[in-house]
């Protein structure tokens, strides 16, 4: 049996088990955690391609091409080389980031060559891949700030010290023109103008630079560069890697296979993808209860697509979980405990999950908020003045902005909530509107409204999953 096959087996049985139990899912992400480590070059290479496919959107052109791929290479004594593009154009990224990042590591864990290419040059156009505008170009100053941010933050899922690492300045600052037109000449402008984002944009009247529509040869010359045999990117990237397909077959090269990886939903559940412009993203640099909280947040349907985005659990694996939940022997909520603390582990260990899960338990779980002793206060003789958005992203920082303020009060996520001595509570889901009144207005509003005059225990601002209690001095 192979290491992986070991480790499911471990696993399985503790999935089968009390996942309400402390000590049995501590077991469980101590188990499925090891793994993203777990050496996999003793995988037969049709397993290596279906573990790689079970995560992808798409293989081309086949999986049955990528077993092959990985069996003739074996045969000639190497790894197949693989290559991700990074376009560094932001300094904080999110889980949304780690997608593909988690695949890349199993290819590095299975033997394979890692080659990640910093866009250095491409930065400097635009990736215009589903935008609707021309994206602002970078500075090599920016560039290198965002790549260090990137790097430290995906570090957890990766192993930097096993990749190499590309500039494609190294090629494409010096290309000369004559090459560059002996290339576009041999790329119809009908498969750069089918694009739907570009389409998008010519109908709306808006514009189309040259650099926008040269970025995807940019980018399809890195794989001729590095020859590469497949290359890994998220679905909304595939027109630019079959562009690298045909740019290696006009250098005369054989074309790389690509895997397309899916872009997983935000964790507001409307069906966007996870996006810091959206408010409804994970951070991998929040603190381990607000990743755990986070994900205690999502829509239960959004489970099985966080399972397989982000942790290293088989397809059978999922799907018994799965099975479990549906025939009621597991609660939705003890299996979503262990997804979040999945997330916990994989960026502060096991040790950090456990007391993240167990801080979520006594906030939430408990009928008494005067229970919990380690909530963020808000002293209104302070702050009661302010803006409710403003105590919200300034004081609390409990939001990116005002209007990821306004998201949740749309949302029904922003309440007031009054709780009496004997341990009974009262919420007051405060609308768009109350937003921009004064916290300390609308906070004596909601107390002047309890029922026969009772002392409140304590007022409470609840945003999503976030508490803090509200305090006079």
């Amino acid at each position: 049996m192979t290491r992986l096959g070991d480790s499911v087996q471990r696993a399985s049985a503790l999935l089968a088990q009390d996942l309400s139990s402390d000590s049995t899912v501590r077991q469980l992400l101590a188990e499925t955690g090891s793994r993203r480590y777990l050496d996999l070059t003793d995988l037969p290479a049709r397993e290596q391609a279906e573990l790689i496919a079970a995560r992808a959107v798409e293989v081309l052109p086949s999986v049955d091409k990528l077993a092959a791929d990985i069996e003739a290479a074996r045969a000639e004594g190497r790894g197949l080389r693989v290559k991700l593009g990074i376009d560094p154009t932001a300094a904080d990224v999110h889980l949304g980031h780690a997608v593909p990042v988690i695949v890349l590591s199993r290819f590095q864990r299975m033997g394979h060559a890692v080659t990640l290419i910093i866009g250095d040059i491409t930065a400097k156009i635009g990736d215009p891949s589903g935008r609707s505008a021309e994206r602002p170009p970078l500075s090599d100053e920016d560039i290198a700030a965002n790549l260090a941010g990137y790097r430290g933050q995906v570090k957890p899922f990766f192993d930097f010290e096993r990749v190499e690492f590309r500039h494609n300045s190294e090629w494409l600052a010096g290309i000369t023109l004559p090459k560059l037109i002996g290339v576009l000449s041999q790329v119809p402008a009908s498969s750069l103008l089918q694009r739907e984002d570009f389409r998008t944009r010519l109908e709306g009247g808006h514009g189309l630079t040259m650099s926008e529509l040269i970025y995807p040869v940019a980018m399809a010359i890195d794989s001729a560069e590095i020859d590469a045999d497949i290359e890994l990117g998220g679905v909304d990237q595939l027109l630019n890697m079959q562009m690298g397909r045909r740019v290696m077959e006009i250098y005369g090269q054989q074309p790389q296979l690509v895997v397309t990886m899916p872009l997983v939903e935000g964790t507001d559940g409307t069906g966007a993808k996870m996006s810091k412009s959206k408010g409804n993203y994970v951070g991998l640099s929040a603190p381990a209860d607000e990743v755990f909280g986070k994900i205690m947040s999502v829509p239960d349907r959004l489970m099985e697509p966080y399972l397989r985005a982000w942790t290293e659990w088989t397809d059978p694996e999922i799907a018994g979980a799965l099975a479990r939940v549906a025939d009621g022997s597991l609660h939705p909520m003890d299996l979503k405990k262990v997804l979040a603390g999945e997330m916990v582990a994989a960026l502060y260990g096991v040790e950090a999950a456990m007391a993240a899960r167990a801080g979520f338990t006594a906030q939430f779980s408990k009928k008494s908020f005067t229970e919990v002793g380690t909530l963020p206060e808000v002293d209104l003789a302070e702050h009661g003045a302010e803006r409710i958005d403003a105590v919200l992203t300034r004081v609390l920082e409990f939001a990116a902005s005002s209007s990821a303020a306004r998201r949740l009060a749309k949302q029904n996520a922003l309440r007031i909530v009054v709780e009496y001595p004997g341990g009974g509570q009262r919420s007051e889901v405060l609308g768009e509107a109350a937003v921009t009144r004064s916290l300390a207005e609308v906070a004596d509003e909601v107390t002047a409204a309890q029922d026969g005059g009772e002392r409140p225990a304590g007022v409470y601002l609840k945003a999503g999953r976030k508490l803090a209690l509200l305090v006079r001095r």
